[in-house]
């Protein structure tokens, strides 16, 4: 366990804004993680993993920043069927290329997406029509409340549209490691997502190579500056900064995107949101942001073109959120994780 003080966020997140974390410990096995959380008693903690769905003020975070650094992938083979167990602080991509490799199918479409595993079924990560969610088996975590280690079912974990319980209740869960369930087999079950469909050339449905599936969801992915790239100042983010609405049918702008939902609710795009309102690709560089604009390649994306602080990358997203409510009446909430910000 290594303990570090004064380390600024801007080193830590994707985003590369925010202010000093004044006590860092780094926990590299999970015995160290429990007893960090453990350290903390009722006070108030963070825990970091890959940093790529944060944002953090530029006055820093004066509570301990528990870094989970653990790591261990644990295969178990059936006949036609695979369980992962994965510790938290392993890379998320560097997990689904070794699926995408060996021929495990479920993530595929997952690829190109920054961060740590422990993160995905907090978020409920997904993309290209698929969810973590829909491969999660288990999820081991320490239950802070509870003083134990608990392994939770997929029944257990309030799985929703970028929304689990670990999100739910905040300081609660600390996730050790994910069970993964994925099927053996050279294709996936079947592209869902309409754009990824068409860029592999197949019918919306239809089953694609694993590898063609990663190879096209990292070509669009690098396309909207969503695959990190230390030279590309429009990957310089937090990902999507704001989440799709799912609304009642009634609420979606009659020529938006729309995508029905299982309970009658309907999903609409931010993304064209935000460009109808106003806010076009590269938008913010005459709002007095400094050097927060939103990405020349995805709109959804708030990036840091090099020196922002987290002050521009707020002031910028409160601005488009504000238009966004002003044209559609439409309020958008934000996608990461805010620590000391409010929009």
């Amino acid at each position: 366990m290594l303990e570090r003080h004064g380390v600024p966020f801007a080193s830590l997140t994707t985003l590369r804004v925010g202010g000093d974390a004044v006590r860092l410990v780094e926990a590299s096995t999970n015995d160290d993680l429990i007893e960090s959380v453990r350290g903390c008693g009722q006070d108030p903690y963070l825990v970091l993993g890959g940093g790529s769905n944060l944002v953090v003020s530029d006055v820093g975070v004066a509570v301990p920043v528990i870094a989970v650094r653990t790591s261990g992938v644990t295969v178990s083979r059936g006949v036609d069927e695979v369980i992962l167990d994965v510790a938290a602080g392993e890379q998320w991509d560097a997990v689904v290329e070794r699926c995408v490799d060996e021929g495990w199918a479920g993530v595929e479409a997952l690829s190109g997406i920054p961060g740590s595993v422990g993160a995905t079924p907090i978020q409920n990560v997904g993309a290209y029509g698929q969810e973590v969610s829909d491969v999660v088996s288990g999820v081991e975590v320490f239950d802070h409340s509870a003083a134990s280690v608990r392994s939770l079912l997929p029944a257990d974990c309030g799985f929703g549209y970028r929304t689990s319980i670990f999100k739910a209740e905040p300081g609660r869960f600390v996730v050790l490691s994910v069970q993964f369930r994925l099927p053996i087999s050279a294709d996936g079950a079947g592209v869902q997502y309409a754009e990824l469909a068409r860029r592999l050339g197949v019918l919306a449905g239809d089953a694609a190579p694993l590898a063609d599936v990663r190879a096209a969801v990292l070509d669009l992915r690098r396309g909207k500056g969503m695959v990190l790239d230390a030279h590309d100042h429009d990957t310089w983010s937090a990902g999507s900064f704001f989440m799709n609405p799912v609304l009642p049918a009634a609420e979606v702008p009659q020529e938006a995107p729309q995508w029905t939902q299982p309970d009658g609710r309907v999903k609409t795009s931010a993304a064209w949101l935000i460009e109808q309102a106003g806010f076009p690709k590269g938008f913010g560089a005459d709002l007095g942001t400094g050097q927060a604009t939103l990405s020349n390649k995805h709109a959804l994306a708030v990036t840091n073109r090099g020196k922002a602080t987290t002050e521009d990358v707020v002031r910028l997203a409160r601005t488009v959120r504000a238009g966004v409510q002003h044209r559609f009446g439409v309020t958008l909430h934000a996608e990461p994780t805010l620590v000391g910000v409010h929009l």
